[in-house]
């Protein structure tokens, strides 16, 4: 399979979809899952053309991961979590259903179970909100 330029994530790179934000350097992009299966859930992405880990360049990756352990951080301070649950999904059969690589971030409570990633948008202020509390996190 190949990698198709066309896709939302690339169109949230582009700033033609709109995204709550967290966290952007040269490489890197991470914004708020507007059908997050807890507060916090993030997705972290390379801004370069990936379809998935299986043919993710290796330089992407060792752009990608520290940040992805950076919010990962970030984001069990900003709610106070327990711990971070990190998914990546390759192909259908996996799960994946948006074919850029992607890093979930979910910030996790003891005995709170994930909602189900649904059809159904969570609040544009709720998800501001996150992404706020996230981002103070990174300036501490």
């Amino acid at each position: 399979m190949t990698y198709d330029p066309d896709n939302i994530f690339s169109k949230i790179i582009a700033g033609t979809i709109p995204s709550h934000k967290v966290y952007e350097d040269e490489d890197t992009l991470a914004f708020m899952d507007v059908m997050p299966q807890a507060p916090g859930h993030l997705l972290v992405i390379p801004k370069s053309g990936s379809r998935n880990l299986l043919d993710a360049d290796p330089t992407t990756l060792s752009k990608l991961m520290p940040v992805v352990q950076k919010l990962a951080v970030a984001a069990k301070d900003a709610f106070d979590a327990d711990g971070v649950f990190i998914a990546q999904f390759n192909e259908p059969a996996a799960g994946q259903t948006v074919f850029h690589l992607h890093f979930h971030v979910i910030p996790r409570h003891e005995g709170q179970p994930l909602k189900p990633h649904s059809g159904k948008m969570e609040d544009q202020a709720i998800l501001a909100d996150h992404a706020a509390r996230i981002r103070a996190e990174l300036t501490n």
